[in-house]
């Protein structure tokens, strides 16, 4: 762990849990891409807005292989299981 952020964790580990909730907060805020606090979800980068119109294109041209909702959840019981 680098040294600085374990002096911080160290000087956080002294507070309340209040403040420790206060000090994420604001931690949170000062980062460069927060979270949207409009419920909005966050933008979507050209990438991936190129992906999503390819895949809907293949979908509307009748290219793309669909699975229906029971099937996912099969598989997703099956690989569950699977993990124990």
């Amino acid at each position: 762990m680098n040294p600085n952020v374990a002096n911080v964790l160290a000087a956080a580990e002294l507070l309340s849990a209040e403040e420790r909730r206060e000090l994420v907060d604001l931690l949170l805020g000062g980062l460069d891409d927060p979270a949207p606090a409009n419920g909005e979800p966050p933008a979507l980068s050209e990438a991936w807005r190129q992906e999503i119109a390819r895949r809907s294109a293949e979908y509307d041209a009748g290219q793309a292989e669909t699975v229906s909702w029971e099937e996912v959840q099969a598989r997703w019981q099956a690989r569950r299981s699977a993990d124990g």
